[in-house]
C-alpha cells in the first residue's frame, strides 16, 4: 500500500516537472520572433561602462538608423537619426546627471534593443 502510494506522489511530481519544462516562447509581432532569433542584444557593445563624462560608444554588427538616450523618469536627452546607418557611433551627450538611462537602438530592420547604462560624474 505505502509503496503504491510512493509510485502514485512520484508519477504525479514527475510529470508536473515534465509540463514545466515544455512551456513555449510566444512572440507578438514578426519584429520580436526577427529579434529572438538574430539575438541582436549579443551584438551590441556599449562603453565606458560605467559613462564618466560626456561619451558614450556604441559598437554593433548590424547597422544603426536610430539612437536614443533617456533618462529613468522618461526624459529624452539624446535621440539622432541616422540617414547613413552605421555600425560604430560616438555619443556626446549634454553633461548629463549622475544616474541611470536607457540606450534604445533601432536597426535597419526594424528591431528594437534597449539597453541600461550607468553614467557617473568624471573624476
Amino acid at each position: 500500500m505505502k509503496q503504491g502510494l510512493i509510485m502514485i506522489i512520484f508519477l504525479i511530481f514527475s510529470f508536473s516537472l515534465q509540463a514545466q519544462k515544455e512551456q513555449g516562447v510566444i512572440y507578438r509581432t514578426p519584429a520580436e520572433k526577427r529579434a529572438m532569433d538574430n539575438n541582436p542584444a549579443g551584438m551590441i557593445t556599449l562603453y565606458p561602462v560605467p559613462v564618466r563624462g560626456n561619451t558614450l560608444n556604441i559598437k554593433c554588427e548590424k547597422e544603426i538608423s536610430f539612437i536614443k538616450v533617456t533618462n529613468i523618469i522618461g526624459q529624452d536627452i539624446f535621440k539622432e537619426k541616422f540617414n547613413n546607418p552605421l555600425t560604430l557611433t560616438k555619443i556626446d551627450l549634454n553633461d548629463p546627471a549622475r544616474g541611470m538611462y536607457l540606450v534604445t537602438i533601432i536597426f535597419n530592420d526594424g528591431v528594437k534593443v534597449v539597453k541600461k547604462i550607468m553614467i557617473e560624474p568624471s573624476e
